[in-house]
């Protein structure tokens, strides 16, 4: 296991140990998440899991975790998931999974949200790491042009890239399509987030603002914590 991966596993499991019996546990995405579904599941707590995606709620169902979809349980008590980038004030880009309309249904419903990830994840300002944009799939090139429009009000001028897989477009859980958008650095991220979910065709983007509530970030020296 290279230093990235046990530095994920290890905030992971930090996260595992918050979790209480009886609680209703949101349930994300990505390659720190597995590490906290797997720490979790090996606690054998009496709990029900609100997985944000399909691969997760198969991984779950493997290990035995007790499953709900969103809006069959009571508030969701606490949501753990991982990031692509946490910045200032714990916002963060999500979404490099695919999950981020899911991911984001699950953080809204939850009375608490904490960020899982290695250190590499955590940077001074967000926008390194590519912007997710989930669009319906009709008129998906329109909106690509819409989106370039909102962009450029923020002085970013390369355009969003269609993700694709061997060529084809890689759907979303909920059938929808993703573009990429290679901001480079994002200065107003909350004004940038209200102009894209203003756009018609746009469902989601990967900006969550204000969501989490405490980091635990996997390092060389440990788990360390941060806090809004």
């Amino acid at each position: 296991m290279n230093e990235a991966e046990a530095q994920k596993r290890a905030a992971g499991e930090a996260a595992a140990a918050l979790v209480e019996d009886g609680m209703i546990v949101g349930l994300g995405t990505g390659s720190t998440a597995a590490w906290f579904v797997k720490a979790l599941a090996g606690r054998r707590l009496d709990i029900v899991g609100v997985p944000t995606s399909r691969a997760t709620a198969e991984l779950a169902d493997s290990l035995g975790i007790r499953l709900a979809e969103l809006g069959e349980t009571r508030e969701i008590d606490l949501t753990v998931d991982g990031a692509d980038e946490i910045g200032p004030g714990l916002s963060l880009i999500k979404g490099g999974g695919g999950a981020l309309l899911r991911e984001k249904l699950v953080w809204e419903a939850s009375r608490r949200c904490v960020v899982i990830a290695d250190a590499a994840k955590v940077v001074s300002a967000l926008g390194r790491f590519a912007l997710p944009i989930e669009v319906v799939d009709f008129g998906h090139k329109t909106t690509a042009l819409r989106i370039c429009d909102v962009l450029a009000e923020f002085d970013i001028g390369l355009p969003p890239r269609l993700r694709t897989i061997d060529g084809k477009p890689v759907r979303t859980d909920g059938g929808n399509l993703i573009y990429d958008a290679a901001c480079g650095r994002i200065d107003e991220p909350a004004a940038l987030a209200a102009a894209l979910k203003s756009v018609t065709g746009v469902v989601e983007h990967g900006l969550f603002l204000d969501l989490a509530e405490q980091a635990l970030i996997g390092t060389a020296a440990g788990v360390r914590t941060l806090e809004p």
